[in-house]
């Protein structure tokens, strides 16, 4: 009998020894990989920061790459996560229909896959904004400054960028929502603006052949920085000129909080910290083996210079 509870206990050594040299190699750990479109966009830079940054306090690693936009670039990328053995992958779509087969591939490997603003339909989880709700939300907070600073009368531009649905979707909410709140307001010019180098460059543009814009309605942040820094070096600050926009970077938290040109940016979620661990939170919880919900839509949060110190921290 002794001889057969040593046995037992000599086994259950060897595994809870296997288990802690697994875990000291770090075998074992959660594994993560992240593609996003641009890393030159200051909001997703601080996104993937924040969960890396999560996801090792948590004692998981995680890589993340940029595809520059391009589909085929993401498809590799996507493959090459799988080869390397992740557990999680999180995806912002390039191309949301020409992603769906690396995808498929991917969970038929057994990955767990995140989508990031998409709704595909190859993915675990879908984390998902109303786009169109998002982008009228912009609109209706420029509407209400068109009509408090100018009676009504201004015109503006709009920083979209079309060539993907979910932002397609946020120009047109920025729209309707112009036309609903300042039916007399005139948009005079409209193009896109995806990073702080479009947005300069596209504002001083529009500052040329329109230098009487007043209002600015941008569907990301990065437009949103580059057409602030635009509005200084033409000397455009003033109390009557004001930028909307979405996703409240630091530096347009730093905008508002100075009284420049960025009046209002809404959050989606809450600070990148906030993103972070909601993110990881559906990494942990997929890695487990956990089933979520397959739509999970986000929280949509205007910030001012009214609540800015909410959100904003050196």
């Amino acid at each position: 009998m002794k001889k057969h509870l040593y046995t037992l206990l000599a086994v259950i050594s060897a595994v809870a020894m296997s288990a802690c040299n697994r875990n000291s190699d770090g075998e074992g750990q959660v594994k993560i990989g992240m593609t996003v479109q641009d890393l030159s966009n200051p909001t997703w830079s601080g996104y993937c920061q924040a969960i890396q940054k999560e996801a090792q306090a948590n004692g998981a690693k995680m890589n993340y790459v940029a595809c520059d936009s391009n589909v085929s670039k993401q498809i590799m990328q996507i493959e090459n996560f799988v080869a390397r053995g992740m557990d999680v992958i999180i995806v912002h779509p390039a191309d949301p229909e020409g992603i769906e087969s690396a995808c498929r591939e991917a969970m038929a490997a057994g990955v767990k896959v995140i989508s990031w603003d998409d709704d595909i339909k190859n993915a675990d989880v879908r984390w998902l904004i109303d786009n169109k709700a998002l982008g009228y939300e912009v609109g209706k907070k420029a509407s209400e400054f068109i009509n408090e600073k100018h009676g009504g009368k201004a015109e503006v531009a709009i920083l979209n960028y079309p060539q993907l649905p979910v932002l397609l979707a946020r120009g047109n909410g920025i729209r309707e929502a112009l036309t609903e709140h300042a039916p007399n307001a005139d948009i005079v010019a409209e193009t896109s603006a995806i990073n702080p180098q479009e947005g300069i460059s596209k504002m001083e543009t529009i500052f040329q052949s329109n230098p009487n814009v007043k209002v600015v309605a941008c569907i990301g942040g990065g437009g949103s920085v580059g057409a602030n820094e635009a509005a200084k070096a033409a000397g455009k600050l003033a109390e009557d000129f004001g930028i909307f926009a979405v996703d409240a970077t630091k530096p347009e938290l730093e905008a508002i909080k100075n009284d420049e040109g960025v009046r209002m940016s809404v959050i989606v979620t809450g600070t990148d910290q906030d993103v972070a661990e909601t993110v990881y939170g559906f990494v942990e919880k997929l890695a487990a083996g956990e089933e979520l919900p397959a739509r999970v839509y986000r929280e949509l949060i205007p910030v001012t210079h009214e609540n800015v110190d909410k959100y904003y921290s050196k």
